[in-house]
This record gives C-alpha cells, sequence and structure tokens, in this order.
C-alpha cells in the first residue's frame, strides 16, 4: 500500500484531471472560450490597433490610457453589426470614451458614435447633462445610472449593435436599450447638434481618451 506522502505525492486520477482543467483554462485565459468572439487584444501588443497608439502603453495584460495622453485609439479592422465584451477600471475622475462604427478620422462622438467611459460620480461632473453620464450614446441617450461598480474597481461591459439597435450592458444590467432610427430619420438629438455617424452602417471601434488614467482588458468581439 502507498505510504500517505506517496498519496500527496502523486494525486488521484480525479484531482490529476481538475489539476488539468485549470491550467487549460489558465492557458486560454479569460473570456478566450466564448464561441464565435475573437480576441482585439493579444494581451502583450497594439498589433490591431491604429491611432494614438503613443498615448497608451500595454502593461500586465492591460491596454492603458495614459495620464496627461490618450488621444483616440482604434482598431484597424472595421465593423457592423458586432457583439463587444470587455472590461474597464476608471481612476477618480476619469473620462475616456468607446467608439463604435467610427471613422478613422474625426471626432467620434459625432461623425461615430460615443459610449462615455465616465466616473460620473466625482465632484467634478456635477452638473453634467443626462446624455454625458457613463454608457450614455453621447449627445442622443441618455443611459440609467446605478450599476457601475465604485472606482479602481473591475467592471464588465457589452454593446452590442444591430442595424439601429444598440444595447448596453453593464456589470449585467443593461442602461441603454435604444433605436437610433429616429435620429437617422431626422428628430433632433438631446444635445441639438448634427451627428451624421448615426447613419453610419460600419466602422472602427476604439477608445477615445481624455487625457486620463484608464485601464482596458479582455477586450473580444463578435460579429453578428
Amino acid at each position: 500500500m502507498p505510504s500517505p506522502l506517496s498519496r500527496r505525492m502523486f494525486p488521484s486520477h480525479a484531482g490529476r484531471l481538475a489539476l488539468a482543467v485549470v491550467a487549460a483554462l489558465a492557458a486560454a485565459g479569460a473570456g478566450a472560450e466564448e464561441p464565435g468572439f475573437k480576441a482585439l487584444f493579444d494581451g502583450k501588443s497594439m498589433q490591431g490597433w491604429q491611432g494614438d497608439v503613443g498615448g497608451y502603453e500595454v502593461k500586465d495584460g492591460e491596454i492603458r490610457c495614459k495620464a496627461g495622453a490618450g488621444g483616440k485609439l482604434l482598431t484597424k479592422e472595421e465593423f457592423a453589426d458586432f457583439d463587444l465584451k470587455f472590461e474597464f477600471r476608471l481612476t477618480p475622475g476619469a473620462n475616456n470614451g468607446l467608439g463604435i462604427r467610427a471613422p478613422a478620422d474625426g471626432d467620434a462622438a459625432f461623425v461615430g458614435m460615443e459610449l462615455q467611459i465616465l466616473d460620473d460620480g466625482h465632484a467634478k461632473y456635477a452638473t453634467l447633462e443626462p446624455y454625458q453620464y457613463h454608457g450614455s450614446i453621447y449627445g442622443v441617450v441618455a443611459a440609467k445610472r446605478g450599476a457601475l461598480k465604485p472606482t479602481g474597481e473591475w467592471n464588465e461591459q457589452e454593446v452590442i449593435a444591430k442595424g439601429s439597435k444598440i444595447k448596453v450592458i453593464l456589470n449585467g444590467t443593461t442602461i441603454v436599450d435604444a433605436d437610433i432610427a429616429e435620429w437617422r430619420d431626422g428628430k433632433p438629438t438631446i444635445d441639438k447638434r448634427d451627428h451624421p455617424g448615426l447613419k453610419r452602417d460600419r466602422g472602427h471601434i476604439g477608445f477615445l481618451g481624455h487625457g486620463d488614467e484608464v485601464h482596458f482588458r479582455n477586450i473580444r468581439v463578435k460579429a453578428l
């Protein structure tokens, strides 16, 4: 009979299987096993990205918008209908944005669409317009509040764009579920400004930095 020491040194079949599963999951990485999704960020380089790459850095498996820098960082690839998932972590008072269906040039908030990424509970944002809170389609659709985690914690966000329908899910709560068809057809937007990007049916996905440190990871997308 094997000694107790031998049993500790050589785990059972079930134990070996469990260890193998853990090792496989670790090697695959978070979110890598979702059917149909592909990674937009390899965790170690800016491969596949364009724009202000100098305003961002890759560190600890994250894309980080640098404090005092960070402009528009876009995917080289364009997307039409998609399901996008990513995680982000804000620093106090941080302001960024998620550009979707955006062209390479111009202000994505107007020539594409910008979904706010913002520490909107910070005191300096006490007088925001409803369409400026986190998750809102800037200038067009106000997001529901209350789902953003405390500053410094990781948030999970999903954006589903299918035709004129845009859905934003933050930490499991739907904060935007909108059909932008009426604004495409000429209805005035909340901010009373021209948003030609609402009529676009495809474009780049990316982050729209405003000089604040923001962390991103596990960025993946599925074409619909």
